[in-house]
């Protein structure tokens, strides 16, 4: 095997970008701390086309040269809001006929291998802050939880590691289906 140069992996340009038609998912960031975190969710929803990032709270806002390190230049690529509460943010969302889950793990939740989606309907997920998750009032909005499902000791994944799960596995979902 040879590894593809960048010359061969047919990207497209950021106009190419902002002119693809996109997935039909928001990445909303409830008051994530990590400006690492916040560029990896970039990069990611750039990867897989997603059509916004919302950031709420806390969360950090591009320009910023830590959220650069990871985005890579994502963060111009895909379109972001900033939301000073989260609960504003879910209630435009649910207004604009969009399907809410939080990505937590609550009673009720739906586990990730079991989650079926429409491909004709619009989605939001939302992540939750590195200590605290997803605030419980910001959860009572949505329209259900999703959870990974987790094996070991720790029962807690890095924002991240849980946005690009989350992302592929709506990618999958809807894209190919």
């Amino acid at each position: 095997m040879k590894k593809l140069k960048i010359t061969e992996m047919n990207r497209l340009s950021p106009e190419e970008f902002k002119a693809t038609s996109k997935l039909p998912l928001v990445v909303v960031l409830d008051n994530v701390r990590s400006l690492h975190n916040v560029g990896s969710v970039f990069r990611t929803g750039d990867a897989f086309l997603i059509e916004v990032v919302y950031l709420c709270g806390i969360t950090s806002t591009p320009p910023h040269a830590e959220i650069h390190k990871t985005a890579l230049g994502a963060e111009n690529t895909v379109d972001w809001q900033y939301f000073e509460d989260t609960h504003i943010a879910v209630n435009q969302l649910k207004k604009a006929g969009y399907t809410v889950f939080a990505i937590e793990q609550a009673v009720g939740s739906t586990l990730l291998p079991e989650l079926e989606l429409n491909k004709e309907n619009k989605y939001a997920v939302i992540l939750g802050n590195e200590v605290k998750g997803v605030q419980q009032s910001v959860v009572d909005q949505c329209d259900g939880c999703i959870e990974i499902p987790q094996y070991g000791t720790k029962h807690s994944l890095n924002v991240s590691v849980t946005s690009g799960i989350i992302i592929w596995e709506f990618f999958k979902l809807i894209h190919n289906s």
